[in-house]
């Protein structure tokens, strides 16, 4: 199993809520490693690029205008099979149905307003960070409890 980056965007609705400390604990309690964040008010043009295969859907200006609100967390985060943990850790996009214990099934309310956005492969990981972060905003460390997250044979 690899050990992989990927995305992920606590939303203007974890924002204003203040639900961002509580979704870093439930990634860090996972022994996910938080590589690089830091918080931007994300501009209509750069919504567009990250939204682009959203487009032609019909809540797509809805989309734009909740994501422009406010400020959002990004963050990368690292861990071994980082992009699929993190997505079962979220949940389904539609929060109704997504599983209690989840970050959406427990925190969010509705599909539009679900408090977090994760890449989901890691190509789109890859692309995504890129996107959003600079190379000199990422850093490479080993945690001090590394040795209490995995044998060394799963790493």
């Amino acid at each position: 199993m690899a050990v992989e980056r990927t995305l992920i965007i606590l939303k203007t609705d974890a924002v204003n809520r203040g639900l961002c400390g509580e979704i870093i604990k439930r990634l860090e309690g996972k022994g996910l490693k938080f590589v690089g964040l830091k918080m931007a008010w994300l501009d209509e043009k750069t919504l567009r690029e990250h939204y682009a295969h959203l487009a032609s859907k019909p809540f797509f200006p809805d989309l734009i205008e909740f994501m422009s609100r406010s400020p959002v967390v990004l963050a990368v985060v690292e861990g071994r099979n980082a992009v699929e943990l993190v997505r079962n850790l979220c949940g389904v996009t539609d929060a109704n149905k997504a599983a209690p214990g989840t970050i959406r099934g427990d925190l969010a309310l509705s599909t539009s307003r679900n408090v977090i956005h994760a890449s989901d492969s890691l190509e789109t990981a890859r692309k995504e960070i890129e996107g959003f972060f600079k190379k000199e905003e990422l850093f490479s460390y080993k945690l001090s409890n590394s040795k209490y997250l995995y044998a060394e044979d799963e790493l």
